[in-house]
């Protein structure tokens, strides 16, 4: 964690290494100094046989890489994806999709489960798929963590323990 800028209250720099339970290794890296990246979010996941990524800027698309095949990609909307993604997107393909409608697609999901449970029924796991204070949770948890190993320069145990 770093502040390159003077007079910045946080920091405006951080990369964080993370070791995953399980063995998995993970880069983290958000910067508000990176000239020209906007909000350039993008997610990368590599595998022993693939790897996957995606584009906040070009949220259409999702890249597949294999190890002994071409790549692939996958495109928001289409037929041959799953029940979930096609049930989350709500315009047609080749047209642009993104921020907005994936808050939309959340309180669809929970305006949802919220109906199904005064019903006295249960969700479908599609209608469970929203965020939960638990995970929010998580998220501040990570980040507090993140801190403090900024501040220790090392690492952390981020195992995290839910509340009684």
């Amino acid at each position: 964690m770093t502040t390159f800028l003077p007079g910045r209250r946080l920091e405006d720099d951080g990369n964080v290494l993370i070791h995953y339970k399980g063995g998995a290794r993970g880069v983290l890296y958000t910067s508000q100094i990176s000239i020209g990246e906007e909000n350039n979010l993008r997610i990368r996941i590599y595998g022993e046989k693939g790897a996957l990524e995606w584009h906040q800027e070009n949220p259409n698309y999702l890249y597949v890489r294999y190890l002994d095949k071409p790549a692939e990609t996958y495109t928001r909307g289409s037929d041959y994806l799953d029940t979930a993604a096609v049930e989350n997107t709500r315009i047609p393909t080749g047209h642009p999709e993104g921020f907005i409608e994936a808050f939309a697609n959340i309180y669809r999901r929970a305006g949802n489960t919220i109906a199904t449970l005064l019903e006295g029924k249960k969700p479908s796991a599609l209608d469970l798929d929203f965020p939960t204070v638990q995970d929010g949770a998580i998220g501040v948890f990570f980040i507090h963590k993140t801190v403090e190993s900024g501040k220790k320069h090392g690492w952390v145990n981020a195992a995290y323990k839910p509340p009684l």
